[in-house]
């Protein structure tokens, strides 16, 4: 069987009701537009699938992931907070590291510091659900911190799915699965076919913030 290759961008024939989706062995294949989502979200759901386990092994130039996307720092700044923060690639304790540091403060309703990384380059969803969990290896300061999962079903920038950690001085390997996440101020469950961002983040009260990843990755 020959390989189906899309051609050109999607252009609905809206006289006749079909939406022109893509060629196979010269012959145009139609689809009836009121069918469109349902074959297109097969169609996506397949290729957006995560096919390996790793997220980030710090394999890449700062600050790109091994998925190709980037680390961002984040803090309650954007919403008129005080919490102040910075992100590095340094060694830790003789590892290479994603390092976030700074000061959480509860001023102007503010209280958290984040670095995040969104799932796929153009911010899209992932189709997790071949994987129990999320594998984080963290080297911290005594403090306890969040792990925060977004999914296309939340519309609120404060939404998330959270699970709480506490990093010790030393590397460790923690375990995070996603039947253990709590939602945040929505009554949608998580849908690990959805996942988009995953955010580590110091939060909640004041402290100063000193956390290191040396890897994350998907968990068997």
């Amino acid at each position: 069987m020959t390989a189906i290759e899309p051609e050109g961008d999607l252009e609905p024939d809206r006289a006749k009701g079909y939406l022109i989706l893509m060629r196979y062995d010269r012959r145009v294949i139609l689809f009836r537009l009121a069918t469109f989502p349902a074959v297109v979200g097969t169609f996506l759901s397949k290729t957006m699938a995560a096919s390996s386990n790793v997220i980030d092994d710090l394999s890449r130039e700062a600050p790109l992931s091994a998925l190709g996307t980037p680390w961002q720092l984040f803090t309650d700044q954007v919403m008129g907070g005080a919490s102040n923060g910075r992100m590095a690639r340094e060694i830790v304790s003789g590892r290479p590291a994603i390092r976030m540091r700074g000061d959480v403060k509860l001023e102007n309703n503010g209280g958290f510091v984040q670095i995040a990384i969104d799932l796929t380059p153009d911010g899209r969803a992932i189709d997790a659900s071949a994987w129990q969990g999320i594998e984080l290896d963290v080297f911290g300061n005594g403090e306890d911190y969040s792990l925060h999962l977004r999914t296309e079903d939340l519309t609120r920038p404060w939404q998330s799915y959270r699970q709480t950690f506490r990093a010790d001085q030393s590397w460790q390997t923690l375990k995070f699965r996603f039947t253990d996440s709590v939602p945040y101020r929505t009554d949608t469950p998580l849908n690990i076919t959805r996942l988009r961002r995953i955010g580590i983040v110091a939060i909640g009260r004041a402290f100063s913030a000193d956390l290191a990843i040396g890897g994350i990755r998907f968990m068997p």
